[in-house]
């Protein structure tokens, strides 16, 4: 019985330190998230005019783009982030910073956002863009490979599990240092595209780490 009491103690055991700072990075997020839309303005009609009306929101069009790309692109990084949280055992007192560092770079893109969508024609906010979305892969990366070490991750997560989290953070850094070339050269928003192949990045650098594992397991085993 007494075992059984034990049992369930740790398993009811919550960190509030950690619980804290997830509840705290995600409310940053959904406060990104939702600034998304409101940096897009609603038109003033000047009459009663259906067509008026319909052509309004057409010209609005970039920055729906921009805002379905936008929203797309945080989730994705508070999906990840959802996720590094809760291997870590307990709170990380080193993790505090760059989970900081991850939140202004998320804070920020709603403005990087709205400024590529209102300016589709030059290159220059588009790079911009790409920059700021640089800058959250890689704080997002700093806060995985931490949060993820041996000595913090709870007895439950696998090598496999930390390898896996890993490579999604890295083949999110090549996806958008890809795509952060690729704007240089190309303009209309055509280099965004290559955020779509995200997930395939992600599967190559998984497939990469999780290769580097093998000879490791192949030597326990003899």
């Amino acid at each position: 019985m007494t075992q059984i009491n034990q049992n369930q103690s740790t398993r009811d055991h919550v960190d509030h330190r950690l619980e804290r700072l997830m509840f705290f990075s995600d409310a940053v997020f959904a406060i990104a998230i939702t600034l998304l839309v409101i940096e897009i303005k609603v038109p003033h009609l000047q009459s009663g005019s259906l067509d008026e009306a319909w052509r309004s929101l057409v010209a609005l069009l970039p920055n729906f783009g921009g805002y379905i790309l936008s929203f797309l692109v945080i989730g994705r990084f508070w999906m990840a982030h959802h996720a590094t949280l809760q291997a870590p055992e307990n709170h990380i007192s080193q993790l505090m910073w760059p989970n900081l560092i991850l939140l202004m770079a998320v804070a920020f893109m709603p403005f990087a956002s709205a400024n590529m969508a209102e300016n589709l024609i030059n290159r220059g906010p588009m790079i911009f863009y790409n920059y700021a979305l640089l800058a959250v892969a890689l704080a997002s990366a700093w806060v995985v490979f931490i949060a993820t070490k041996p000595e913090y991750v709870r007895s439950s997560i696998t090598t496999h599990d930390r390898a896996v989290m890993r490579g999604r953070s890295l083949g999110v850094v090549v996806t958008v240092l890809l795509t952060l070339c690729a704007s240089h050269f190309v303009t209309g928003g055509i280099s965004q595209i290559l955020l779509a192949f995200m997930f395939l990045f992600q599967r190559l650098a998984i497939w990469m780490i999780t290769l580097r594992l093998e000879p490791a397991k192949k030597e326990e085993l003899e």
